[in-house]
């Protein structure tokens, strides 16, 4: 299928609008080309809708996006920002897996398109290689502009618009030549002694002189309509292609030279435009250059291309999955898409069955049919593939049904690619990847989907793993934590825990909220140093120490002391925070006592917040005859405490201090609003899913103005001693 249709005839509906404000973008702009992303409410999916300038081939890695993509469109819309980058060098930097697939010279620039009702989607356009390595003021104005009529086309609009499976392709325009000019060049061309060559976009042959056929030997006949590296044998070598994607994506000329068997040396000679490339050929022999094709022009170093580029990328991509869902996301989004197919079914090996744990393009019913077949099934090819360690390709139905007669009975799909997934001779699954046309895989195909399937296996294998041990350890995670928090006459209680953004270790955080009885309360949080089984051991018996001594009626320094005591007495190599809180609601006051821990906060009203002062004493574990000092506050009614671990602080890079007085004041911000979203406000970014180095937990205390019944508690001194 061509990656170019027919330039647009107007602009009548949405969709055409969209494509014409783009190209006049890329023209306004002084771009080589440029592409237009339209994000899917419901998932946030960033789908490529417009292309201008460039093949969509070239793109086919980014035709479909998610979110989170570490492309900078994808940050351009997470961050609300132009991203600019300036050239190769710092395409590489900044976003590796991008210049992997793209190792050519050129400049970068994406924009949100941001309406009056919410963000559609992004703007990215690409300059020549041989522009300063900043916007100048006109761009950046051209380019602004050009996100904002878009936005506009996409608020006004009476239906939202469609998201096509491919991009579509409009010209950036260029000026008409008259027919008689074009005989004229013509004439002229096979007048001269050298070859002249015309290639669109695409790098298909649209015109060619006598002597470049000669040249060539070929006729022009057999020449015109295909690719050089397709159609001449001894041009067919990546290198060659990917000096033609040099100059187009560049905009730079590109010069090699290439022999003709058996001993015709020939310099070809690259000039690009916005319409295609013209393309000089001489004779070495005749070609006035030395060693070098031209003293001017810089000769590529050799690279893969195609398709080569994209299984740098894919492979690149399937290295940071991390679960199986996020292999199904990637497979079906990315590399989907790269091969033209529609569907996909991702099943497991388990138990001597097919288990599906991942599908794209199928109804429910038939993915329910097809779920846990056995591995001798004969319905589908998957079992006999993954017994044979071959992949089976079937380019229609009837030859699907020649070896499998009901298989094509199952969905209406036309066409299957059936991928065993295989670890170390160790059968995992298999990737069924299918179309709904009939599709004549070709060798090249075949040969990068089998390459392709070893690295989803690995994928796969690790994705299972990875799983199997977040649920373990989320279950131990949640027998560390409360299940429940107790509810007490005058105060309200919230309080949130958040697991560290990657790997799958176990936290050390622990909080705990005790009803001593009807007008007190005992509440602790603590950080248990490391994240491990062994630390997840510790934070049980800390916690169930604090548990024992606070029910029985100890203060916040007896309870530190004893629990101290208890961590020597194991023996532990590890230490960890805590700080202790008695709440007496019937003398609106509480008491604290900290073992190294992260100070509290104290809202005492709508837009007043302060760091507690609070005196710490030692890190549980570190002293034996260690003493906890203690501070009491008062906690009238409409009082917030905070208290926090300081995976919520500290981030590295930032000043702790800074951190800890813009948490205040973000507590202190207007309104007050329940304890829930209270603690989403304090949380910010990470309720949202950004990524912590460390656990964070926050527990929050609210003093409501109900009245407080019961009997009151004996008096307490200072340190909270009941006497």
């Amino acid at each position: 299928m061509s990656g170019i249709s027919e330039p647009l005839p107007g602009a009548a509906s949405l969709d055409e609008a969209l494509g014409a404000s783009l190209a006049d973008t890329v023209r306004s702009t002084g771009a080589s080309a440029g592409g237009l992303y339209l994000r899917e409410e419901a998932t946030g999916m960033l789908h490529m809708v417009w292309l201008c300038g460039l093949p969509v081939e070239f793109f086919t890695p980014w035709q479909r996006l998610p979110p989170d993509s570490p492309v900078p469109v994808a940050d351009a819309l997470r961050e609300d920002r132009l991203v600019w980058i300036g050239g190769q060098d710092e395409l590489a930097r900044q976003y590796p897996r991008t210049a992997a697939v793209l190792p050519y010279p050129f400049a970068l620039a994406a924009i949100p398109v941001t309406g009056v009702r919410r963000c559609w989607g992004g703007l990215t356009l690409m300059w020549p290689a041989d522009r300063p390595g900043r916007l100048t003021t006109r761009e950046r104005h051209a380019l602004t502009t050009g996100a904002r009529h878009l936005a506009r086309l996409l608020d006004d609009a009476d239906r939202p618009p469609t998201l096509p499976d491919r991009p579509r392709f409009v010209p950036p325009g260029t000026a008409p030549r008259p027919a008689q000019r074009n005989l004229a060049a013509s004439d002229y061309l096979e007048r001269l002694p050298e070859g002249a060559v015309s290639l669109d976009l695409e790098g298909r042959i649209t015109h060619l002189s006598a002597a470049a056929a000669r040249l060539l030997g070929r006729s022009a006949e057999r020449l015109l309509g295909t690719r050089p590296w397709e159609s001449l044998p001894w041009l067919d070598d990546p290198v060659h292609e990917d000096h033609y994607r040099t100059a187009l994506i560049s905009r730079s000329p590109v010069a090699f030279l290439a022999r003709r068997p058996p001993d015709q040396w020939l310099v070809f000679e690259l000039y690009p435009d916005t319409s295609g490339i013209s393309v000089r050929i001489t004779p070495r022999a005749e070609h006035s250059m030395g060693e070098d094709p031209a003293p001017a022009v810089r000769r590529p170093s050799p690279a893969p291309a195609g398709r080569l580029y994209q299984l740098v990328h894919l492979a690149a991509a399937l290295t940071e999955t991390v679960t199986v869902r996020d292999l199904v996301e990637l497979t079906a989004h990315q590399i989907l898409p790269a091969f033209g197919a529609q569907g996909l079914v991702l099943s497991v090996a388990d138990a001597g069955r097919l288990k599906i744990t991942g599908h794209h393009g199928y109804d429910a019913e038939v993915v329910e049919r097809l779920d846990a077949l056995a591995l001798d099934t004969h319905l589908t090819p998957a079992g006999a593939v993954l017994a044979d360690a071959t992949p089976a390709f079937f380019a229609d139905r009837a030859e699907m049904a020649v070896r499998y007669p009901q298989a094509p009975l199952l969905s209406d799909k036309e066409a299957w690619a059936f991928l065993p997934l295989v670890v170390s001779g160790r059968p995992v699954g298999c990737c069924v990847l299918a179309y709904d046309r009939p599709h004549a895989f070709t060798a090249d195909e075949r040969a990068v989907l089998t390459s392709l399937a070893g690295l989803i296996a690995q994928a796969l294998d690790r994705a299972r793993l990875y799983d199997a041990q977040h649920r373990l350890v989320h279950e131990l995670q949640r027998a560390l934590l409360p299940r429940a928090l107790p509810s007490l006459p005058g105060l309200d209680v919230a309080a949130r825990y958040l697991p560290a953004g990657h790997g799958l270790d176990i936290g050390g955080d622990f909080y705990d909220v005790l009803r001593l009885d009807d007008t007190s309360a005992a509440v602790v949080i603590g950080d248990v140093e490391g994240h491990s089984v062994t630390a997840a051991a510790l934070t049980g018996q800390l916690r169930t120490a604090v548990h024992a001594h606070a029910t029985a009626g100890a203060a916040p320094d007896e309870i530190l002391a004893r629990t101290n005591r208890l961590l020597a007495d194991l023996d532990s190599e590890l230490l960890a925070s805590c700080l202790l809180a008695h709440v007496d609601l019937a003398r609106r006051r509480v008491t604290l006592a900290s073992a190294g821990h992260v100070p509290p906060l104290l809202r005492q009203g709508p837009g007043r917040a302060e760091v507690l002062d609070v005196e710490p004493g030692p890190l549980l574990g570190i002293d034996l005859r260690a003493r906890y000092p203690v501070t009491t506050v008062e906690l009238p009614p409409g009082a917030v405490l905070v208290l926090y671990t300081d995976g919520l602080v500290e981030t590295p890079g930032t000043d702790v201090t800074r951190t800890t007085r813009r948490l205040a004041d973000r507590l202190a911000g207007g309104g007050d609003p329940a304890p829930d979203r209270l603690v989403d406000r304090l949380l910010g970014s990470a309720s949202r899913g950004a990524q912590y180095a460390d656990d964070v937990t926050v527990l929050l205390l609210r003093a409501t103005g109900a009245p407080v019944e019961g009997r009151p508690p004996a008096t307490a001194d200072r340190a909270g001693r009941r006497t």
